[in-house]
């Protein structure tokens, strides 16, 4: 079983500058085995597999990072690769990473104590004590297995832990009353079978009159000036306040739903189609979160011996009539919201009947794998 612990962290200015060596030096280290497997590929037609060892030669200050960074690095591509081939549906071929876009962030692992958890702080692998507000601490069974050093856009320094115990998880049998279906809404993040809404806030949307007055000085400040860095910063703090009241909200939602379920169906769908094909909600799909509140759900129910069940993104659910089977094609169009079943004359929401098909094949998906 495996559990994270994320910590806020102060870093001393010479600590700030290895994490910013860290970071780009693990950016350099991924562009150039990304350009040499693109290339021994267009050139040979096989699989090229580069180490981040054969580049220090050529690069003597990737010595001066922790190794084991590095290492990370090729198993993050690997396994990007991978993911590429498996379910190019979900996931885009290996892209370079830009100085100024990506995420600034680095994984080392704990070899022999080489990570722990202090009375003020984390001390890490080259690094050595690094202060850190420690809120809360894992169990002694817990055992740490690496930490993720990264800052966020306006600066600040996170160290998130991941740890693992040893603990046999035992599926859970199923019940009709413990297991939960979940329709996809933009504006509410979902619809549940019991017809509950998921009642996200608009956080990005309640941000953008804030966002905008900042955004307006910032056009007004020269671009070389501090002033215009420190206008940067307070925009940056805005993005960055906004995400974690999301994330916070979606933790605690996740959290009351497998503390109730211990079973949760949903569609298989493609966020990233929703919200770049013009489906008029865009801002809202990537302003709820509703693939990160997947993860949550996903993980918090394996821990607790439950799952969470995907049907096919195809399966008819809008369409079938919950009570009696009927398949309504007149459903297919988005702006029908209720409808008359022709066949047994149930009156149905959409958001509700899907979600209520949707738990109904969950649990013959279940009971038949069982």
């Amino acid at each position: 079983m495996h559990l994270g612990f994320k910590y806020r962290v102060y870093p001393t200015e010479e600590q700030k500058v290895f994490f910013a060596k860290s970071f780009g030096c693990c950016r350099k280290v991924w562009n150039l085995m990304l350009a040499d497997k693109n290339n021994h590929y267009k050139e040979t037609g096989k699989t090229l597999h580069p180490t981040p060892a054969q580049y220090k030669k050529e690069y003597p200050f990737l010595k001066e990072v922790d190794s084991l960074a590095l290492a990370n690095v090729q198993m993050q591509l690997n396994r990007a690769f991978k993911n590429f081939f498996e379910n190019p549906k979900n996931f885009r071929f290996p892209q370079f990473k830009s100085k100024k876009r990506s995420r600034r962030s680095y994984t080392t692992n704990n070899q022999k104590g080489t990570i722990q958890i202090m009375d003020h702080g984390i001390k890490l692998p080259k690094v050595g004590m690094i202060h850190a507000i420690v809120h809360r601490l894992p169990g002694p069974e817990w055992i740490i297995k690496s930490a993720t050093i990264s800052q966020k856009s306006d600066g600040s320094y996170y160290i998130s832990l991941l740890c693992e115990k040893e603990e046999e998880i035992t599926p859970l049998p199923v019940f009709d009353e413990k297991v939960l279906g979940l329709d996809y809404k933009s504006d509410g993040l979902y619809m549940d079978s019991n017809g509950r809404l998921g009642d996200m806030p608009k956080f990005f949307q309640k941000a953008q009159k804030r966002l905008v007055k900042r955004q307006r000085k910032l056009k007004n400040k020269d671009i070389h000036s501090k002033n215009y860095q420190k206008q940067l910063k307070k925009i940056a703090k805005l993005y960055v306040h906004t995400a974690d009241q999301r994330k916070d909200f979606l933790h605690k939602k996740s959290a009351a739903i497998t503390k109730q379920y211990d079973y949760v169906v949903v569609e298989d769908l493609n966020m990233r189609s929703m919200a770049n094909k013009g489906f008029g909600n865009g801002k809202a799909t990537l302003d709820n979160g509703y693939g990160m509140f997947l993860t949550m759900l996903e993980y918090k129910l394996h821990n607790k011996g439950g799952k969470l069940e995907k049907v096919d993104r195809w399966f008819p659910s809008s369409q079938l009539c919950s009570c009696c089977g009927f398949q309504n094609q007149e459903v297919k169009k988005l702006n029908v919201r209720t409808w008359i079943c022709p066949k047994c004359g149930s009156i149905h929401d959409r958001d509700l009947n899907a979600a209520v098909n949707i738990k109904n094949e969950g649990l013959r998906i279940l009971r038949s794998a069982a």
